[in-house]
């Protein structure tokens, strides 16, 4: 390799060129008409602009023009997408990932689920709603990092749900593909590091739990997962290897499981790198990128991978432009960016960059690694107070109530820790287990959990004993869907606009029964926080 293009942007962009340079290889970027002037596009030895991060002609396009002659695709956008690892082979390209093959077995996640029954890989069942019942969880069949995920938990919210997805899907992969699957009220998310080579060898780098996660995203990061032992871990690692080999998986990928209590569940394999992956380089000491580029050239994998055991402890969260309550997406020029040093950072933006409503709102990850655990979160602590950011609204304070919490520092938060501790609530007086996590259960369904505080307070300017109530944009975005039209009747938590910000959705609903006064926008408008868009009487 002489000449690498990365087929995406940002934090990855830059993350996979350091990798690059430290192998002597040149770099090129490509930018959208809107993405010009990011750090990614200024950062590469040579930068060609494309009409789109979503189609596959122009990357091949753009690394020809560029006098590339390999493509590594990041995360997101086409990273697990079959089609541009054939259009850049076909044009006699290096990729840097797995073979189209095996992305379609793993990449499609309805068919990886009964590639991973038939190895002998548990998972959770998926089908029509009337096989799996409520709740359940509509997921996109092409995509991750919580676009076109939505958690149904009445027929009567179904129709909505795979809409919703559906769009999501389209606008984030390209592709609108949805299904339902089995929801788990309060499981943790584990999730295994794999490295595959050419010649065979398929290996697992450890665990990393993934549990807290907002809008069925991650925001924060470990390695390795304090919910297991060297058994369960030897189990899930072997499960996600046997899932591999069925594939015939190589480059790096990352096979997904939710464990409840001892017993794992299979999700997907995410057949690229993942956001979090520098957690398991830390704990490890492989650099898992430039062990995508021995893989692609036809190398064994290193003799650091095939003896790597895991050393001390890794955490990770994500520094983002959002409200620290309703983690809404912000927009703003950053007028200040201070980053702290004593752990890793990996960022894509630098002061003075303007974060838009076009892409993810990822400022910085922010890593700390020492021998144990409760100083590795006390190190990230610390690294969070030194952080400044200032321009643009962010989740600087929520990150900060995150790591001190008494339920992350004792290890036994779940999915549903947002929704049993909505973000910067008062933390409890100790981090005893809740009932449910002790070796018994219930033969009961559990119960709903609370809705975590969303756009309400954000989108509502209303005061008890005044009769008239404005719904507010509470972040830039695009008017996706409007629901209403002046003189209908509005019930109590009816979605009255659908937002789009970040390619995902938020619906805006009435905050109580009453009537529309008027509608100030329509489908396909812009708009910009704070702006009006439907007023209510009651």
């Amino acid at each position: 390799m002489r000449r690498l293009l990365v087929a995406n942007r940002g934090e990855i962009a830059l993350r996979v060129f350091r990798a690059c340079r430290a192998e002597g290889i040149e770099t090129a970027a490509v930018a959208a008409p809107d993405d010009r002037g990011s750090l990614h596009a200024r950062s590469a030895d040579a930068v060609v602009e494309i009409a789109s991060y979503l189609d596959a002609a122009e990357h091949v396009r753009a690394a020809r023009e560029a006098g590339a002659d390999a493509v590594h695709p990041g995360y997101g956008f086409l990273a697990e997408s079959a089609e541009l690892a054939e259009a850049v082979l076909a044009a006699g390209l290096v990729w840097i990932g797995p073979p189209p093959a095996a992305l379609r077995a793993g990449g499609d996640k309805l068919a990886a689920k009964e590639t991973a029954r038939a190895a002998g890989v548990p998972v959770l069942p998926s089908g029509s709603p009337d096989e799996i019942g409520f709740p359940l969880l509509v997921k996109a069949a092409a995509g991750g990092g919580g676009r076109g995920m939505r958690v149904v938990r009445s027929a009567d919210e179904l129709a909505e749900a795979l809409a919703a997805a559906r769009r999501e899907a389209a606008a984030a992969f390209g592709d609108d593909t949805v299904f339902c699957e089995r929801y788990l009220e309060r499981p943790r998310h584990v999730e295994i590091q794999l490295l595959g080579d050419r010649h065979g060898t398929v290996v697992s780098l450890g665990e990393r739990d993934c549990s807290i996660q907002r809008r069925h995203q991650k925001v924060l990061e470990e390695s390795p997962s304090p919910a297991l032992d060297a058994g369960m871990r030897a189990a899930m690692s072997e499960a996600a290897v046997a899932f591999a080999r069925a594939i015939g998986y190589e480059s790096a990928g990352t096979a997904e499981f939710v464990l409840d209590r001892r017993v794992f569940f299979f999700l997907e394999l995410n057949a690229r790198i993942q956001v979090e992956h520098p957690v398991t380089e830390l704990v490890t000491g492989v650099d898992i990128v430039r062990e995508q580029l021995r893989i692609a050239r036809g190398e064994a994998l290193s003799e650091q991978v095939t003896d790597c055991y895991l050393d001390g402890h890794a955490v990770e969260v994500r520094l983002y432009a959002e409200d620290p309550r309703s983690f809404l997406p912000q927009a703003g020029r950053l007028e200040r960016l201070r980053l702290p040093e004593g752990v890793r950072v990996d960022t894509g933006v630098e002061e003075g960059d303007e974060i838009g409503t076009s892409y993810d709102p990822l400022i910085a990850k922010l890593i700390a690694h020492a021998d144990t655990r409760a100083e590795a979160l006390a190190q990230l602590a610390r690294a969070l107070r030194e952080t400044e950011v200032a321009g643009v609204t962010t989740n600087l304070p929520f990150l900060r109530w995150l790591v001190a919490h008494p339920v992350v520092r004792a290890g036994s938060a779940t999915t549903a820790f947002l929704t049993e501790y909505p973000p910067l609530s008062e933390p409890p007086v100790a981090a005893a287990a809740p009932a449910w996590a002790g070796g018994w259960r219930l033969n009961l369904p559990a119960p709903p959990p609370a809705p975590v505080p969303e756009v309400d307070a954000a989108a509502h300017e209303h005061a008890p004993g005044v009769e008239q109530s404005s719904l507010v944009a509470p972040m830039p975005g695009t008017v996706i869907k409007v629901l209403v039209e002046a003189g209908a009747s509005v019930s109590a938590r009816q979605p009255l606009v659908v937002l789009e910000a970040m390619k995902m959705e938020t619906p805006l609903v009435s905050p109580y029964d009453a009537t529309v006064r008027a509608v100030h926008v329509a489908e396909g408008d812009r708009v910009a926080g704070g702006a009006l868009l439907v007023e209510l009487e009651e």
